[in-house]
């Protein structure tokens, strides 16, 4: 009789381990928030929810950079900002023309303008000069990129897609190399900016 519940407790085990492994894929996906409809097959590899995200992050940062910085060119007071300005309008042009040709072979959908945020970033910018508008720049466009940094290093580390990786590898430099400038304005306010999340708890992951 022993033997007999032995082996039909062995017998539910082989059946509940076979059962976990069949539903583990589904599991893993429900708990990132993707479903297997949200990847797509392209010729550079799998598209997924990240790296359209990234897409369209990149092409609002240009939606609001490319006119602040040419508006710096009449109301910043500060040289330097306005230089600054001059070269993030120029980067973030050439920036947007990629990320939509990218976009538009991917077909991944593009919004027409800037979020929420940056609107309200523009309208408050649209209301300082001199000195003030200086500083506010400086504060706002560096705290922008800081976000954008997380998003697109996260991407670049993680995509399956060649091509969204080679694209954000060039977003990555292009984020680096502006928020070094926008320090340069000696403008920014480090203790107001956003506090990075905490590291992973495991450092090998």
């Amino acid at each position: 009789m022993r033997l007999v519940e032995v082996l039909a407790a062995l017998a539910f085990l082989v059946i509940a381990t076979i059962a976990v492994f069949a539903i583990a894929p589904n599991a893993i996906l429900s708990a990132s928030g993707a479903s297997p409809g949200d990847w797509v097959e392209t010729e550079s590899g799998p598209l997924g929810p990240a790296d359209r995200d990234f897409l369209v992050k990149v092409r609002q940062a240009g939606l609001w950079e490319i006119p602040t910085g040419q508006q710096a060119q009449d109301r910043a007071a500060s040289s330097r900002v306005k230089e600054v300005g001059l070269q993030l309008a120029a980067d973030h042009t050439k920036l947007d023309e990629q990320v939509r040709a990218l976009a538009a072979k991917l077909n991944v959908a593009l919004p027409s303008t800037p979020n929420a945020d940056q609107q309200g970033w523009m309208a408050e910018l649209s209301g300082l000069n001199g000195a003030a508008y200086d500083k506010v720049f400086a504060d706002r466009l560096r705290g922008a990129h800081g976000k954008v940094f997380q998003v697109v290093s996260v991407v670049r580390a993680g995509t399956k897609n060649s091509e969204i990786r080679a694209f954000a590898q060039v977003a990555v430099d292009v984020v680096m190399k502006h928020m070094t400038l926008l320090e340069s304005t000696g403008k920014v306010d480090f203790a107001a900016l956003p506090t990075p999340p905490p590291p992973s708890p495991n450092p090998s992951k």
